[in-house]
This record gives C-alpha cells, structure tokens and sequence, in this order.
C-alpha cells in the first residue's frame, strides 16, 4: 500500500486545531462556568474529531478512483453528520454543557481555516510587495 504523504498546510491545520482548542479552553477554565468550559472542550473534540473523519474519508476517495466512488463517500460524510447531530442533541438534552460553549467548541476548525487563510494572503501578499 501506498501512503499518502500530508501536506505542510494540513499537518499545520491539524496542529492549530489543538492550539486553538487549548487557547479556548484554558482560560475558561478560570472565567468561566465549568458547563461552559466543557462545551468548549467537547465541542471542539467534536469539531477536530470530524476534521479528521472528513481527511479519511477523502483520502480513501482518492485512493478508489475506480468505479462508483461518489455515493459511499457521501453515505460516509451523512452518517458522521447524523452522528455528531446525535451527540450535540444528547449533550444539550442532558444540560452536560452550556449551548455558546459548545458552539464555540464547534468553531475551532473554521476559526483555524479563517486564520491560516488570512495569515496565508497576508504573507503572500508580503512576499509580493518585497518583490
């Protein structure tokens, strides 16, 4: 078998993912409710959880390129969505964690994408005016 080799940007997406996370969490911890803390935490374990769900589901995509390839991964990505709808639904029926926290937790992947991107054109656009 032949591995695929991640991209500098990916493993750097999936090491901010850990230190956005952190940098979330940590200080709720001491200005927060611990309701709200938690939300953050498992929302983002939810978040980064599904980020990596989503890299295996395409890497396997790209692997198969042979046959009818486009309706399992698709059944794929619904039965993760159904299931990280499941866990966000049993975490707030049962009051486990405060709803903000939680979205703020869910947010951990699109924040990092946000950043890196700005920070991206930022220094592309460094680059060029150096030029």
């Amino acid at each position: 078998m032949n591995p695929i080799v991640k991209d500098p940007l990916q493993r750097k997406l999936e090491i901010a993912n850990w230190i956005i996370l952190a940098i979330l969490f940590i200080p709720s911890l001491f200005f927060a409710p611990f309701k709200f803390s938690l939300g953050i935490l498992l929302g983002g374990f939810i978040s980064i959880l599904n980020f990596h769900g989503m890299e295996y589901g395409l890497q396997n995509l790209f692997k198969n390129l042979s046959g009818n390839v486009k309706r399992p991964t698709m059944m794929k990505y619904y039965i993760r969505l159904a299931l990280t709808g499941v866990v966000v639904y049993f975490l707030l029926a049962a009051d486990t964690v405060h709803v903000v926290g939680l979205l703020i937790g869910l947010s951990v992947v699109v924040i990092n994408v946000t950043f890196t991107v700005i920070t991206t054109l930022a220094k592309k656009n460094l680059i060029e005016e150096v030029s």
